[in-house]
């Protein structure tokens, strides 16, 4: 579903406001609890209940008005410190409130402690085993033209000897499948309605009429929805068919998820909600992955299956040249690894489909005109028919011998693709077996071939119905080396990406399209994670007080579970693939901010609230004031009302109070603005700033930190060069606007696909834009309003990680526009040539090359949350705080595309255009830095982000939440809050620390990954309160006032118990490494 449902924005958002009002509520008890009288209880609890009452009431008026990201966090968890007095001396009795008043964080070394040890893993050479495919090198060796293929278009003649099958028959597994999209053309609702529910209904009917039969099902997420709607009978029978192999649940993931624009949070989190499902509900593990509709695939997929403790895993949408050059060396069957994995621990046993779809003429052999005549469904007389207008027959037995013979054909044909004689040939296509009379089409017909091929020793084929389990079993068993334990198949490296199915139709389009919802996509993440975090936090301290009814546990985890069910069908292949500045309010009645930190490193970063009077000051909860900037909000270009910016201290996943109050002098400083235009008259409207307008200025304007220091042109406002001031460098770094039209030929531009007119044409705007220069002691910034863009650059006049990096923000509305992309285009003065590099789901770093023999829609890859450039001595980097597609078309430079308006579908199935458009707030960081020169540098397939741009990325996607608080809560005494005995060491990040209600106790899911970083970019005024430690943690100082009653190392779903390196004293992990621990927090 292209277009998708805004029911999961808001619901998902309104439940994740109902879970952190649970843990408000919680809290609350626990105040009352812990420091009220008995007698004056019930009347302080009547009394925080009418506040809770009229907050609720204020929520649901916000909701309405569609403010809801925001919103839905502002009465979340404010007095979560009171929860954990019982085990403090004090309220900042942390180890991290040191420094000349509690409230500060201790100061941070000017450069990183990183052992030694923990450049290594970057620094090593990269070493493509004997057997090994690097990607790279195919993309290299491919001529990537398109001759006629014969029967397979994208292929070629495929011929055999009819004696090759007589020492080893042919073994063949036909696999029924059903696939089943979460919404695209109709919505969840709307197909399990209409067509899944009976597809499941026959499924137990059908498959229990014959043991022969079997049948896969990957979306948990309409599965368990048909499962709350059966009686326990049927149930009974659904455990029955696994229990003996005729259904088998492949993935396990809440859907079948993109794999280009999720995040590996997202990722993880839809497939642990599927898989704990399953252990629920079934108690089932799945062993294989099936992927066949995701639009180009992924490595990160294919390692967090290997983690969750899958064995195998199939994929299907990939380059039809990749394909055909896999089928003609017989490596469509191969381990996929790592690329960085210097061993064979990440090897995961995949198989790709060799032609054109997934449907059944594509999929039987070679020729989908024979293929279609085995689908049973399009018989004479039903809705299908098959375009190739030769229809299937019904078996008989006197037209048995020669349909064995037309099948039997295929398969052989198919099978001279592979290495062994094992043959996987699926049978399905999207919502199949809907009724009963297919079912009976399909497996009647079959059984009789089969029939007829297994009592025919002379054909030399065993031919059945499988599962995807079946196959790979089978596959296993022949691939085997003789006298060795492990499979003679070849070693596949790198990822499949860009995907094109026929001709020049790349589906790079999808990377960028409706881009309002990928922004949206990444707030929800972070929203969901830390209430998480929250949640589990919480649970444990009230479990820890003592006080266990006073928190409704129950409930919160059902909305909880609801929020995460909605973000995982969020990361479904239809549906990610297709807003301003959260900003709370404060008014004379809102006088305390608590503010959130969501990330595991102690922070320093600008919170910006809205004001209504620029008189204002800020003080910590231990009444010091801090530096403070009152700053105009621009209805539009020229007037403004206000809002207030201050730099916070926050403690790794903790809270940090702070307090307003009207100051009419020596509050907040005022912001100063100067207004250019070039030759035309301005009309503003301020009151309390200072504001300069003069005339037809041509001096370019800059803005500086103490890291930084930008110019921009004053004629477009747009950047044009940066200063590093560690070592006083000046690069060349041009900001422009470009427009791509769509192609004139039959084939056009759509949500799917990127077909563009040629390259693009600057943007040059009608009328002279107004720029903005805001100067400050929070922040700096140049904002260019043009007809299309806002444009803005600030730095942040802090120390460490958020003043390092130039903020760039483009509001972008392009809703008048005709089959029209929009593109920001950043030139450099680097010699990167023809590399660039960006990350995959946030994971790990891609290589990748632009290539002339490729169209230049083909150049563009997904950019999850980096791109880079570099040369022998500079990085530049851009970190985004959403999906989109990325590319480097000339050396030196590095481009994005914003949004996208089509006109017309792209025949790809969805039937309409992209003409959704909103006003889309994309936000972005970019990043200079120094790299330690090396001579000769050779291309390699390993690359790693610095710790500054991790740690940057981190703080982009997961900015402070602030949180206001009203003065008739002024009975609640509000103090930081430090969960984590500090700061986690720098590489590594918590994924999530996600409740587990299981049958005994409440547990948590902690999981935790190490990052790989380059040591060769520097490490010097990050601002960070943290070193590395070879990977290691020491339980016993993870948490301030928890500890872990136990600790079990299982695999990153929960599914098998694992062996690692880990005890319960000290987590242990590798570079790279995502692991998951169960634990109990006490």
């Amino acid at each position: 579903m292209m277009k998708l449902s805004r029911q999961f924005t808001v619901f998902g958002s309104a439940i994740f406001c109902v879970v952190v009002f649970s843990l408000y509520l919680m809290l609350d008890h626990l105040q009352l609890d812990h420091t009220k009288s008995p007698n004056g209880g019930d009347r302080l609890q009547n009394g925080q209940l009418s506040i809770l009452q009229d907050k609720i009431d204020r929520l649901e008026r916000l909701l309405a008005e569609n403010n809801e990201i925001i919103a839905n966090i502002r009465d979340s968890v404010i007095n979560l410190k009171e929860s954990v007095k019982d085990g403090r001396g004090g309220p900042d009795s942390g180890n991290m409130s040191q420094g000349p008043y509690p409230d500060l964080l201790v100061s941070p070394p000017l450069v990183l402690p990183i052992d030694s040890q923990d450049c290594q893993f970057a620094a090593r050479q990269f070493s493509k085993p004997a057997d090994g495919v690097q990607l790279l090198d195919v993309y290299d060796l491919l001529t990537f033209d398109n001759p006629d293929g014969g029967v397979w278009k994208q292929g070629f003649d495929i011929t055999y000897q009819e004696n090759e099958w007589d020492s080893e028959p042919l073994q063949v597994y036909l696999v029924p499948h059903s696939h089943n999209d979460p919404g695209w053309l109709k919505t969840f609702d709307d197909y399990y309605r209409d067509q899944t529910q009976h597809i499941l209904n026959n499924m137990v009917v059908k498959l229990n009429e014959d043991s022969r039969r079997k049948m896969i099902w990957s979306e948990i997420s309409y599965f368990a929805k048909w499962w709350d709607n059966i009686d326990n009978q049927k149930r009974d029978a659904v455990k029955s068919l696994v229990e003996r192999g005729q259904l088998e649940i492949t993935t396990g993931g809440w859907v079948m998820p993109d794999e280009a624009n999720s995040h590996y949070f997202a990722l993880i989190d839809q497939l642990l909600e599927g898989h704990q499902w399953l252990e629920k509900n079934l108690g089932v593990k799945p062993q294989t992955g099936w992927a066949v509709d995701p639009f180009g695939h992924s490595p990160t997929q294919a390692y967090l299956l290997k983690q969750a403790g899958l064995a195998n895993m199939l994929i299907q949408r990939v380059h039809y040249s990749i394909k055909k050059h896999f089928a003609s060396q017989k490596t469509l069957e191969f381990f996929w690894r790592q690329n960085w994995d210097p061993a064979s621990s990440t090897d995961m046993l995949c198989h790709m489909m060799p032609f054109y779809s997934y449907d059944v003429p594509h999929t039987c052999g070679p020729d989908p005109k024979v293929c279609c005549q085995f689908d049973f469904k399009r018989l004479p007389g039903g809705r299908v028919s098959c375009p190739w207008r030769i229809p299937p027959q019904p078996i008989t037995d006197v037209n048995v011998q020669q349909r064995v013979q037309m099948l039997l054909d295929q398969y052989r044909k198919k099978s001279k693709l592979f290495r062994t004689k094992v043959l996987m040939v699926p049978l399905g296509d999207d919502f199949r077996y809907t009724e009963a009379l297919e079912w009976d089409q399909q497996f009647q017909n079959y059984q009789k071939l089969f029939d007829y091929m297994n009592s025919h020793p002379e054909l030399h084929v065993k031919a059945q119905f499988g599962t995807i389990s079946d196959y790979f079993g089978a596959l296993r068993k022949s691939a085997m080396d003789p006298g060795h334990a492990s499979l003679s198949l070849p070693v596949v490296s790198g990822d499949f990406f860009t995907y094109a199915d026929r001709d020049d139709h790349y589906w790079s389009g999808y990377f960028t399209s409706r881009p309002f919802y990928k922004r949206l996509d990444r707030i929800l993440e972070s929203h969901l994670r830390g209430a998480e975090i929250l949640f589990s936090l919480a649970l444990a301290n009230i479990q820890r007080a003592g006080k266990p009814n006073g928190f409704p546990s129950v409930e919160s985890y059902r909305l909880l579970t609801e929020a995460r069910r909605n973000l995982g069908l969020f990361q479904h292949h239809d549906a990610i693939a297709g807003t301003g500045k959260e900003l709370v309010v404060i008014d004379y009645g809102t006088r305390s901010v608590v503010i959130y930190n969501p990330t595991e490193q102690d922070r320093m970063s600008v919170v910006t609230v809205y004001v209504n009077t620029p008189h204002v000051r800020v003080d910590t909860s231990h009444s010091h004031p801090i530096p403070a900037q009152v700053s105009a909000v621009w209805d539009d270009a020229t007037t403004a009302s206000t809002e207030l910016s201050f730099v916070v201290q926050v403690p790794a996943l903790g809270l940090g109070v702070y307090h307003l109050s009207k100051a009419e002098e020596g509050g907040a400083e005022t912001a100063q603005y100067l207004f250019l235009r070039q030759g035309g008259e301005l009309s503003l409207s301020v009151k309390h700033f200072t504001v300069n307008n003069p005339q037809d200025d041509t001096t370019p304007v800059s803005i500086h930190n103490p890291h930084l220091q930008v110019w921009s042109s004053a004629t477009t406002g747009l950047m044009e060069r940066l200063k590093l001031k560690e070592d006083g460098s000046e690069h060349r770094i041009k900001v422009e606007f470009a427009w791509y039209g769509t192609t004139s030929s039959r084939d056009k531009s759509g949500a799917y696909l990127f077909l563009p007119d040629g390259e693009a044409k600057m943007y040059s705007p009608a009328q002279s834009p107004v720029i903005r220069v805001t100067k400050g002691s929070v922040f700096s910034e140049i904002t260019t309003t043009f007809d299309h863009v806002t444009h803005t650059l600030r730095l942040y006049n802090v120390q460490g990680v958020d003043g390092q990096a130039v903020e760039i923000c483009n509001s972008v509305d392009i809703r008048g526009e005709f089959n029209r992309e929009i593109a920001m285009r950043l030139t450099s003065d680097l010699d990167s040539k023809d590399r660039f590099f960006t990350d995959l789901n946030g994971f790990q770093i891609q290589p990748r090359r632009t290539m002339a023999k490729l169209p230049l829609q083909a150049n563009f890859y997904p950019m999850t949350s980096m791109a880079y450039l570099q040369d022998s001595g500079t990085r530049m980097t851009l970190l985004s705080a959403q999906s989109l597609g990325s590319a480097s078309l000339k050396s030196g430079q590095l481009e994005v595309i914003m949004d996208r308006r089509l006109n017309q579908d792209d025949n790809r199935g969805l039937g309409q255009g992209v003409l959704d458009n909103k006003v889309t707030s994309n936000s972005f960081r970019l990043l200079l830095e120094k790299r330690a020169k090396t001579d000769n540098e050779k291309p390699s397939p390993l690359s790693y982000p610095s710790m500054l741009s991790h740690v940057s990325s981190l703080y982009l996607n997961h900015p402070l939440i602030p949180m206001a608080v009203s003065t008739e809560a002024g009975s609640l005494s509000l103090t930081r809050f430090s969960p984590l005995a500090s700061s986690l060491p720098c590489d590594i990040h918590m994924v999530n620390l996600r409740t587990i209600q299981s049958k005994v106790r409440d547990e948590a899911a902690l999981i935790l990954h190490r990052k790989g970083f380059d040591c060769a970019l520097s490490n010097r005024n990050t601002g960070l309160l943290c070193a590395t430690t070879q990977g290691k943690i020491r339980t016993e100082k993870l948490f301030s006032n928890l500890r872990l009653g136990s600790i079990a190392a299982v695999s990153l779903t929960l599914m098998h118990q694992t062996e690692g390196g880990s005890s319960q004293e000290e987590i242990s992990l590798k570079p790279m490494e995502i692991s998951t621990f169960r634990v109990q927090l006490t």
